[in-house]
C-alpha cells in the first residue's frame, strides 16, 4: 500500500461522512474559483485582445501577437505527425462520423387532425466556439468530439479555441475535420472571447467542449449573464467510478483507475466493491502499475482523494453510484447488463472486463464530452442535437381552422386571453361571410 490506502467500509460511515466521501475535490476551492473567473470575463469585455495578451502572458507564459493560427501553419501541420498516428486518428474520426451520423433525426410531418399539419424539423446552430484543453496533455482527440457532430449537424461557422503553443496534433486534427478559425488563447479567458468578442475572435451562439474548473466556472457564468452565450454542458474534471464483483480483474481495474487518474489534479476515481479481497489486489495492482507512468505526481494527488469503498453487497455498489452520478462507469461484474438495467445516473458506460474507458476517450463512436459533477443525473452527453435546434411548424387549412376552431376559443375563454380567442375567431367569420 505504498501510494494507494483510502480503504473505506460504507456502513461504518454515517450520513454525512457518506456525503464527503463523495465529493468532488474542486468545491474545496470554488470561493477563489468563481471570483478569479468574474474578474477575468470583466477584463475581457472591457479591453479585449489587449485582456487575452495579458492573461496568456500569465498563465501560458505566451507572448501572443497574432491569436489567430496562420492557414499555412495550419496546412503544415501534417508534415510533423507520421503516418501511423495520422491513420488512427483516421479510424477514430471514421467511427465517430457512424456513431453520430446514425444521431439523424427524423422530420416528423404528421396531420394531426384533418387540415392541421404539423412538422419539427433540426436547423443546426450558425456559430459555434470549440475549446480544447492544452497544456501538458493537449487533447486532439476532442477535437474529433466536437467537430464532427458540428460539420453533421451543418453548423456554418466553427471558431477553435486552444491554449497556446497548440499543438501539431490539435491542428491537423481540425484541418481533417474541415476547421481552419483556430485561435491561440486558452483558459477562462478564450471562454470570455468566444461569449463576448474581441477585436479578432467572434462572438459564437454556443460554446462547447470539457476544460479544468476555471473553464468549467467561465462557461457558468457566461452562460448565466442575460442574452449570452449558449454552453454545451458543464465537462469538468474527469471522474471515473467502478462497480466490481470477485469475476472482475484487478489489473484491469487498476489501469483503469490509473487513466483517469492522470487527466489532472483535480480529477476523481472510485472503486465499489463488495469482495475485500479485490480491493487490497486492486491496491497491489495500482502500486505496482502506477510507478512506470510520468505523470505520476498528478496522478499520486487524485489517490489522495480517490476512496475504494467496501459494501455490503452488489445491489448497494449500485445504490452509491447512482447517489454519484459520474462522468465515466465502468461495470467490471459476472452479468454487466443486468447491473446496467438499475443504473439510473451516468454520462458514460463501459460494460465488462474488455471495454476500458480509453476505447470511449477515442476511438469507439461514442462522444467522451460528458457531464460531470454529478449533472448525468438530469443531464445527457453530448450528441448530434447538441449541434441543432428543434423548429416547430404548424400549417391550417381553412376547414382545419373552422374544425378546430371551437375548440381553441373554448380554451383560449377560459384562460382569460380574450385576444388569442379573437385571432381565430376573426378568421372563422371571414371564411363564414365567404362561403
Amino acid at each position: 500500500m505504498k501510494y494507494f490506502k483510502n480503504m473505506i467500509y460504507w456502513n461504518k460511515l454515517n450520513s454525512k461522512e457518506q456525503k464527503k466521501i463523495l465529493s468532488r475535490p474542486f468545491l474545496k476551492e470554488s470561493g477563489i474559483i468563481k471570483k478569479t473567473v468574474k474578474e477575468i470575463i470583466k477584463n475581457v469585455r472591457n479591453s479585449g485582445d489587449k485582456a487575452l495578451k495579458k492573461y496568456t502572458f500569465l498563465f501560458d507564459k505566451q507572448d501572443v501577437n497574432e491569436f489567430q493560427v496562420a492557414e499555412k501553419k495550419i496546412i503544415s501541420s501534417e508534415l510533423y505527425l507520421n503516418d501511423v498516428l495520422k491513420n488512427s486518428i483516421a479510424i477514430a474520426k471514421k467511427n465517430i462520423m457512424l456513431f453520430h451520423k446514425a444521431q439523424i433525426s427524423s422530420t416528423i410531418d404528421i396531420e394531426t387532425e384533418i387540415g392541421v399539419r404539423c412538422q419539427q424539423i433540426h436547423l443546426p446552430l450558425n456559430s459555434i466556439g470549440i475549446y480544447i484543453p492544452g497544456g501538458t496533455a493537449p487533447l486532439f482527440s476532442t477535437v474529433l468530439m466536437l467537430a464532427i457532430p458540428a460539420k453533421i449537424a451543418g453548423c456554418k461557422e466553427i471558431i477553435l479555441c486552444s491554449p497556446p503553443p497548440i499543438s501539431n496534433e490539435i491542428l491537423y486534427t481540425a484541418h481533417v475535420c474541415g476547421i481552419n478559425n483556430i485561435f491561440q488563447v486558452g483558459g477562462a479567458q478564450a471562454i470570455a472571447a468566444l461569449s463576448l468578442g474581441t477585436e479578432t475572435i467572434p462572438k459564437v451562439d454556443k460554446i462547447f467542449g470539457p476544460g479544468n474548473a476555471y473553464v468549467t466556472e467561465a462557461k457558468l457564468q457566461v452562460s448565466s449573464i442575460f442574452n449570452g452565450t449558449a454552453i454545451d454542458m458543464l465537462a469538468g474534471p474527469s471522474e471515473l467510478l467502478i462497480i466490481a464483483d470477485n469475476s472482475a480483474n484487478p489489473d484491469f481495474i487498476a489501469a483503469d483507475l490509473l487513466s483517469q487518474a492522470e487527466h489532472g489534479m483535480s480529477s476523481q476515481v472510485i472503486l465499489l466493491t463488495p469482495c475485500i479481497e479485490l480491493a487490497k489486489k486492486v491496491i497491489l495492482s495500482l502500486d505496482k502499475q502506477s510507478s512506470n507512468f510520468s505523470r505520476l505526481p498528478e496522478i499520486l494527488m487524485v489517490l489522495k482523494n480517490s476512496p475504494i469503498i467496501i459494501t455490503e453487497n452488489l445491489s448497494e455498489c449500485i445504490k452509491i453510484s447512482n447517489i454519484y452520478g459520474p462522468e465515466h462507469l465502468i461495470i467490471q461484474t459476472k452479468s454487466p447488463r443486468e447491473v446496467l438495467h438499475y443504473i439510473s445516473n451516468a454520462s458514460s458506460i463501459f460494460l465488462g472486463l474488455w471495454s476500458p474507458e480509453s476505447a470511449g476517450d477515442y476511438a469507439s463512436g461514442t462522444n467522451h464530452v460528458l457531464p460531470t459533477y454529478g449533472k448525468s443525473i438530469s443531464n445527457s452527453s453530448l450528441g448530434l442535437s447538441d449541434f441543432q435546434k428543434r423548429v416547430l411548424i404548424q400549417e391550417l387549412t381553412p376547414q382545419g381552422l373552422i374544425k378546430l376552431s371551437n375548440t381553441l376559443q373554448i380554451l383560449s375563454s377560459a384562460e382569460k386571453l380574450d385576444a388569442h380567442k379573437n385571432a381565430v375567431k376573426i378568421r372563422v367569420d371571414f371564411l363564414k361571410e365567404k362561403i
